[in-house]
């Protein structure tokens, strides 16, 4: 059964039967990637967003780290039938790191300084709304540097003692200079070696709404407007920014829901 399926879906003159077909998991977890199946052709909307559909009719989005579900996605086919799917969200348990050592100026931001990080979050805030066709996502993630993971998506960070924000990405600790490495292609929309609280700081796009960050870099390889190839170095790793030790921190969102790099490895 499951191989006529798969003959159908690839062999020319099968795939009409499977045209019609809509896939989605029946469900996931908090911070997750999603993708799906839809017919070439199809419009699918999902949180006030109308998604993009490859030629191939891939569709993906992400999951907050908040999100409760069920998630709901319309399917409006282009034969002019609509399809919804449920798609269950289960719970994850986020607990509290401690994270001391870090400079007291990058947990209490003096008043002067408050204006600055507002611009520079912005900057990066804006490079997130990027909807390019380029279907980079689809690769298999490679971890972007080794090493010990130091700090997990969604724990709640306490930093010098004081609560602060839960934590947007994975941690891994590195000896500084060790070279990052692009965990799949994309392209560079972001770079600046000076940013106040994550320091030398490289986004690069990987389409359809998805893209990676990486902080706290002490040197940077690539330039805004460069295709990356997966496995290409685009710095090394340092401790700038708000941070306590040599180490990467890569994150990834959709649009602005940020997922966990983790889960899409």
């Amino acid at each position: 059964m499951l191989l006529a399926t798969l003959l159908a879906l690839l062999v020319p003159g099968g795939a009409a039967a499977a045209d019609l077909r809509v896939i989605f998991p029946e469900s996931t977890t908090q911070g997750s990637m999603v993708i799906g199946k839809v017919p070439a052709g199809s419009v699918v909307h999902y949180a006030g967003r109308s998604l993009r559909v490859s030629a191939y009719g891939t569709v993906a989005f992400g999951v907050g780290r908040d999100e409760a579900g069920p998630l709901h996605v319309e399917v409006l086919r282009a034969d002019g039938s609509t399809i919804a799917s449920e798609i269950q969200v289960a719970p994850r348990d986020w607990p509290v790191e401690h994270v001391d050592g870090v400079p007291p100026k990058t947990v209490d931001p003096p008043p002067e300084i408050a204006e600055r990080i507002r611009r520079e979050q912005a900057a990066v805030a804006a490079v997130r709304d990027r909807d390019d066709d380029r279907t980079d996502f689809t690769e298999s993630f490679m971890r972007p540097v080794a090493g010990r993971i130091s700090g997990r998506f969604g724990n709640q960070r306490v930093y010098n003692g004081k609560p602060r924000a839960a934590h947007s990405g994975m941690d891994i600790a590195a000896p500084g200079g060790t070279p990052v490495k692009s965990p799949a292609s994309g392209l560079v929309t972001f770079a600046d070696a000076d940013l106040y609280l994550t320091g030398g700081t490289v986004v690069i796009d990987h389409g359809f709404g998805f893209s990676s960050n990486f902080l706290h870099l002490s040197r940077l390889d690539v330039r805004v407007g460069e295709h990356i190839n997966q496995g290409q170095v685009i710095g090394a790793v340092g401790a700038t920014g708000r941070a306590s030790g040599p180490h990467l921190h890569w994150g990834m969102n959709w649009f602005d829901v940020r997922i966990d790099p983790q889960l899409v490895l």
